[in-house]
């Protein structure tokens, strides 16, 4: 299967909504387009996987300080740790996270979006 991943992005209008592009074993592969702060949150069962495609993202964990992820660079965020990404521009990135469910930025956990 192959996918083009900026021919995805062009198609994505709304900040914050990761479309699923791929799956693979248990995961989804999504691409998003950000801008501005997601609310803080975590995740308790799964670390939180970011690619940054285009732009930059900062990476906000509790009690660290704020990475800042350019293209080609990725992070990694623990499980059970509380972050928050973040975009002064619009910046895209490429998500690994289990199939099913993935946090919202009103905190609650939802089913992902289907477009693969």
């Amino acid at each position: 299967m192959k996918v083009d991943l900026q021919e995805r992005l062009s198609d994505i209008a709304t900040h914050w909504a990761p479309e699923t592009v791929a799956t693979y074993n248990d995961n989804e592969v999504m691409v998003v387009k950000v801008k501005g702060e997601f609310p803080f949150h975590l995740h308790e069962d799964t670390d939180d996987f970011f690619l940054i495609l285009k732009g930059e993202v900062t990476i906000d964990v509790e009690g660290e300080d704020p990475q800042v992820c350019k293209p080609g660079q990725l992070c990694i965020v623990p499980k059970g740790r509380t972050h928050r990404p973040r975009a002064e521009r619009e910046a895209e990135i490429l998500l690994i996270e289990p199939r099913g469910v993935r946090q919202t930025n009103d905190g609650h956990r939802i089913e992902a979006r289907k477009t693969a």
